[in-house]
Order: structure tokens, then sequence, then C-alpha cells
């Protein structure tokens, strides 16, 4: 059973990090298309689109992978709490 649920955990936080590196991209390209549909601008609001959108990718994939480190790093091992109960 333990089996089963890290599987099912790799895999929500793999869908999870796919979605985070490709969905800023998209949006903002879709974004950018629409602004300059909408308002009849140049071919620059589609390339400021992509540019800001890899840049939400490469914000998300650093985040990510922090979030990975600190998961596999070990606990620290927390010295006993003081007892002050112990007479001696």
């Amino acid at each position: 059973m333990k089996d089963l649920y890290d599987i099912t955990r790799h895999l929500v936080w793999l869908t999870q990090f796919g979605l985070s590196i490709c969905l800023p991209l998209i949006l903002c390209v879709a974004a950018s298309v629409w602004v300059q549909k909408t308002f009849s601008l140049g071919g620059w609001v589609v390339a400021a689109g992509v540019i800001l959108g890899i840049l939400g990718a490469v914000g998300s994939l650093r985040y990510s992978l922090k979030a990975v480190e600190r998961q596999g790093r070990e606990p620290k091992k927390e010295p006993p709490p003081v007892s002050f109960n112990r007479h001696g």
C-alpha cells in the first residue's frame, strides 16, 4: 500500500511540475495574441509575451527545484527538550 501511495504522490508532483512550467508560457502567449488582435498592435507584443512566459516558466522551475531540494534533505535532529522535573 505504501508503494501505491508513493507512486501516486510522485505522479501528482510530476503533473504539477509540468503544468507549472508550461502554463506561464501558454497563458502569456495567449494573452499577448489577444492584446495584439484587440488593440491592433504590432508583433512585438507577442514577442514580449513569449519573453514574459519564458521568464515565468524559469521562475516556476527554480521554485519547484528548490522545493524538491528541501524535501530531499534529511530533517535536522533537534536536541531533546529541557526537562525541569529531573532532580539530581
